[in-house]
């Protein structure tokens, strides 16, 4: 578009009335003056103000790209301010000193000049305001630039040392627990089913792996894996009760944990005469209390076959002596590293907890020990290398393991 002030326009051209056609569309004719002068004024004119609208547009572009530029620097900057890549004290000073920050520098400066030079000139006055607001913008970019650089150099420098410090306390709470895992563990990792541990050491919080495959109404029931596992495989068991808590008929066989977790490859068998959840499973064998009788079952995993049942001399049944919160377990199996165990109490007892050592093969009692916990006081108990653990809740979401060796709250009965 062309700008010629209106009183050189009155003096050059005039008009004359104009016509539209049958397609709406205005004719005109204008007519120019023959003075030779006025002509060649109007094409300088007009091609001074072309080429100065070029320059106009071409520095526009550029302050374009220099955005666009500063916005790609912007990110580089916040990504080093995530990695840290390097600890050379030099290296964040230098970050700011290379190559394509200074040229942006320069270039920005060289748009200001130019721009300015394009203002002095008064034959390009009618875009004045534009230019006036270019070069504001181009004087901002850099200030910002400018501003950049030296701000976040020091906040680069002040953060690197405060990433310093923390990764010398890191590295000093590594030798520390290095130290503390090698004055508890100086020795190598035992071998799984070793007792030369010392005794129970850790317990983690309790975990949920999954709802038992018969449904929500199933609450109660026993799960494991076999007490003493044969080197070729490892086999993981679940025996849900009924809905009453009390009656055991089903039970499933997984060949490893991760088949239980995906509720795949397993056996189910059905029983039809267990009572409560003192079941467990030793050298492929599953243990439990028979239905309604103080008599302990043994079933062949292999072939899902009662192959023998013996009473227990003394012990009650019938839920008498339970644990608190746990009916029906009156006789609780177990085994470890030792042997197969079943815990229970007699009225002899007086409802204490009783442990006998079993041959796993008749089921005859070997070995007893009576101890001075009430059973019904007690929310469970387990064996581990020969060692009884006794559970008491806390509350309706936390129990805790007693025992009486160095702990005050707690009871210990070796039985190895």
């Amino acid at each position: 578009m062309l700008n010629v002030p209106v009183t050189m326009l009155l003096q050059l051209i005039r008009g004359v009335s104009g016509s539209m056609d049958k397609d709406g569309i205005c004719h005109c004719v204008v007519y120019l003056p023959n003075n030779a002068i006025y002509l060649q004024q109007l094409e300088q004119l007009q091609n001074t103000a072309q080429e100065l609208m070029g320059k106009y547009e071409q520095e526009l572009s550029r302050v374009s790209e220099y955005a666009h530029a500063i916005e790609d620097q912007e990110n580089q900057v916040l990504e080093m301010n995530s990695t840290l890549n390097s600890r050379n004290p030099t290296f964040l000073a230098s970050s700011y000193e290379f190559p394509a920050f200074n040229l942006l520098r320069l270039e920005l400066e060289g748009a200001q000049e130019l721009v300015a030079q394009l203002k002095t000139n008064r034959r390009v006055s009618g875009v004045s305001d534009l230019l006036h607001e270019l070069q504001s913008q181009v004087a901002n970019a850099s200030l910002t630039l400018k501003l950049l650089a030296e701000s976040d150099q020091r906040s680069f420098r002040a953060l690197r040392q405060e990433v310093d410090v923390l990764e010398s306390r890191l590295h000093e709470c590594e030798r520390e627990k290095e130290q503390e895992e090698t004055s508890i563990h100086p020795d190598p990792p035992l071998s799984p089913g070793s007792c030369a541990h010392g005794g129970l050491q850790k317990v983690s919080r309790p975990l949920v792996v999954q709802l038992n495959w018969r449904g929500f109404s199933y609450k109660s029931g026993a799960w494991g894996r076999d007490s003493a596992p044969s080197p070729a495989s490892s086999l993981f068991w679940v025996a849900p009760l009924r809905e009453d808590g009390r009656y055991f008929d089903y039970y499933r066989l997984h060949k490893s944990y991760d088949d239980l977790v995906l509720l795949k490859n397993y056996e189910q068998w059905k029983m039809g005469y267990g009572d409560g959840s003192g079941n467990t499973v030793y050298k492929n064998f599953m243990y439990f209390n028979y239905y309604g009788t103080s008599e302990m079952a043994k079933v062949d995993l292999s072939s899902n076959s009662l192959v023998l049942r013996r009473p227990l001399p003394g012990a009650t049944y019938n839920n008498r002596f339970s644990y608190a919160g746990v009916p029906w377990k009156d006789l609780d199996f177990a085994g470890d590293e030792k042997g197969l165990w079943v815990l229970y109490a007699t009225e002899e007892s007086k409802g204490n907890l009783v442990v006998s050592l079993l041959n796993a093969s008749t089921l005859e009692v070997e070995k007893t020990w009576h101890t001075s916990q009430y059973k019904p006081a007690l929310s469970g108990a387990f064996m581990a290398c020969g060692v009884l653990y006794a559970l008491r809740s806390l509350s309706t979401r936390q129990e805790e393991i007693f025992y009486n060796r160095s702990h005050i709250l707690c009871f210990e009965d070796s039985v190895s």
